[in-house]
């Protein structure tokens, strides 16, 4: 169904991230500051956690180190992230023409939609879109370290793998576009037991295999697309960082995964 607004707002500030804007810029900035900074080569797509900033803002502050002095080189970013919040049959775009987060609104890439919205098992749905954290928690982080950049965001739901990989081979084509997967590992296991079960799933990722499943991470769907794209599959991965929600304050019982890779 198409949005009757022409901008989508802020679903979880002041819940998973600040809802103020100073607030928020100097808690992202912070997070990059105290991030460590492996010597990779530029990163060509990062897959990234997507909980409160509080549990993972850490973790992802390692991915998106890595996009520090390259805002004159990226100019587009396609977003894809897992459907958390309504069911969804293959994979949707918005209908709006911007997302606003604290830090100001980033437009989105209407010719990349329009081509979206060409492929097979693409359509344009806003509910998808209108609570779902994991792609918006995202948007902070890339204001703070790209600046200025056009959006395609798009919610992975029940669809095959070669779906995902035919889209991402469709419109990852520039070498100003970066490619973001948000997703976080296992979910509700003990802490020695999710560890176990995220480093073993970490290393899948690592091999290239796309096979995961959403017990092994809730954005499966699109590791997996990235993971069988043409593209994705001939680059170097590269593990980044890793921790659960035990490591960050969370109850150790039930703790949720949280990884993070650079793929160059």
């Amino acid at each position: 169904m198409s949005g009757q607004t022409s901008v989508r707002p802020p679903a979880v500030a002041g819940t998973f991230y600040p809802a103020d804007a100073p607030a928020l810029r100097r808690e992202v900035e912070q997070l990059l500051s105290r991030a460590a900074t492996p010597a990779l080569p530029t990163p060509q797509a990062l897959i990234v956690p997507h909980a409160g900033y509080i549990y993972s803002g850490a973790t992802a502050a390692v991915a998106y180190r890595q996009l520090e002095g390259l805002a004159d080189r990226i100019h587009r970013v396609i977003l894809l992230g897992p459907a958390h919040r309504v069911y969804l049959e293959g994979m949707a775009v918005p209908g709006v023409s911007r997302f606003v987060t604290p830090l100001g609104p980033v437009a989105l890439d209407q010719p990349a939609t329009a081509r979206a919205l060409e492929l097979p098992g693409v359509s344009r749905d806003d509910e998808a879109h209108r609570q779902e954290h994991a792609l918006e928690v995202q948007l902070p982080f890339l204001q703070c370290t790209l600046g200025d950049f056009s959006l395609l965001p798009i919610v992975v739901g029940q669809c095959p793998v070669a779906a995902v990989a035919t889209l991402i081979d469709n419109l990852w084509t520039e070498p100003d576009v970066l490619l973001v997967v948000s997703s976080d590992l296992s979910h509700f296991q003990h802490y020695d037991r999710a560890k176990k079960h995220d480093l073993d799933s970490c290393h899948r990722i690592l091999d290239g295999e796309h096979d995961l499943k959403g017990s092994d991470a809730c954005g499966a769907g699109p590791i997996n697309g990235l993971l069988a794209s043409a593209r994705g599959s001939g680059l170097q991965r590269h593990f980044l960082d890793y921790c659960n929600s035990g490591d960050s304050g969370g109850d150790r019982q039930r703790v949720v995964g949280y990884g993070a890779f650079s793929l160059c």
